[in-house]
């Protein structure tokens, strides 16, 4: 996950780069060369330290005396990376580019930029991977309720906590995926590809911190394994599993940057190539328009939404049917032996209701876009 995160990182900067060198020239044709390798440059490094001075957060300022503060430590250091890194884009922004230049693609020019226009793609990026961690907490954390209801699936059996689990793993995938659709969208408006890439590096901007706590889910397991090896006391064993609780929740933190850098970094490459090809405007290829990039992004994801509703009221259904079953057994004991009739028509009620009421929602979902399509 570390060489992934680090390629992303690389890859957006090297497109930044790369496109930035013939796009941006000042008003009036004025070349500023140095300036548009500039930004990228000082973000990527004021970023490191950022994120160097903000682990102390963790580390010295704030005390982990409760199970409930590890997660809570961990979420704030992000949140206050990522409010001094936009102080900190913007302060680059003003002191890299002009007060005007112009956008220069082949066969088309953009003019009246100003340097909000780089410091709105980077802040796209920032809030976005801010949201997109704080969606992947809310997904995988043991303290809310998606994984709360998840493990009192297990009262029903394994088949109904892998359903509900395969349901509630392509829900997760709505949220991350509207994000960056529309931060490509509003990045690729403003400033086309070049915009895109820095949406991408203001994404990747607190990368040391987003390694960290990658790094943190299998350091507190394998302290996990060692004490539970080493026959330690059992407290010692209670605060390695809260410390591994919350390090499956950071680990999946680390990989939803990771992800959705990825994506972002995958479209600005494409649009170096575009560019230096010159065909940016080509009529053959509509992947240059960001309303088409974003309703793919957004198309891609509505297989997995219907997946999710159709999957979870299987398995709504099934638990519903397990507790009929067992209410029954438990009422009725002669039903085992063959002395007493099951009620059959309470589990066909059970199945019939689930199969009209829980297929509203898919159902409405491919009607409208059905609809739309024509």
């Amino acid at each position: 996950m570390s060489a992934d995160l680090f390629g992303s990182f690389a890859e957006s900067t090297c497109a930044a780069l790369v496109i930035s060198c013939d796009t941006l020239v000042g008003k009036g044709s004025c070349n500023f060369f140095i300036s548009n390798l500039m930004f990228p440059l000082l973000v990527i490094a004021f970023g490191i330290v950022i994120c160097i001075i903000v682990s102390s957060i963790a580390t010295n300022c704030m005390t982990v005396d409760q199970n409930e503060k590890i997660e809570s430590t961990l979420k704030i250091t992000l949140i206050v990376s990522t409010i001094l890194l936009i102080g900190i884009a913007y302060l680059a922004a003003y002191l890299t580019y002009p007060k005007n230049f112009e956008l220069r693609l082949k066969g088309k020019i953009i003019a009246d930029r100003t340097a909000l226009h780089p410091f709105l793609c980077t802040l796209f990026g920032l809030v976005s991977g801010l949201i997109i961690a704080a969606f992947t907490e809310y997904i995988t954390s043991h303290s809310y309720s998606p994984v709360r209801d998840l493990a009192e699936s297990c009262r029903s059996g394994a088949a109904s906590n892998v359903t509900l689990g395969l349901a509630l793993g392509y829900f997760s995938t709505v949220v991350p995926a509207i994000l960056i659709a529309v931060t490509a969208y509003l990045a690729n408006y403003f400033l086309g590809y070049y915009g895109v890439a820095l949406a991408a590096l203001g994404m990747l901007t607190n990368l040391p911190l987003s390694l960290a706590i990658d790094g943190y889910g299998p350091i507190s397991d394998n302290a996990g394994g060692i004490a539970e090896m080493s026959e330690l006391d059992p407290y010692v064993r209670d605060r390695t599993d809260a410390l591994d609780a919350a390090g499956n929740t950071t680990a999946a933190i680390g990989k939803g940057f990771a992800i959705g850098s990825a994506a972002l970094v995958s479209l600005a490459l494409y649009g170096g190539f575009l560019h230096n090809a010159g065909l940016e405007f080509s009529s053959l290829i509509s992947m240059t328009e960001p309303e088409i990039f974003a309703g793919l992004l957004i198309g891609a994801m509505l297989p997995y939404l219907f997946s999710g509703f159709t999957i979870k009221s299987v398995g709504k259904a099934a638990q519903a049917m397990v507790a009929e079953v067992r209410r029954q057994l438990k009422e009725f004991p002669g039903i085992l032996q063959g002395t007493v009739e099951p009620d059959y028509k309470a589990c066909i009620n059970i199945s019939t209701k689930a199969a009209l009421i829980e297929m509203i929602a898919p159902g409405l979902l491919v009607k409208k876009y059905l609809f739309r399509s024509f």
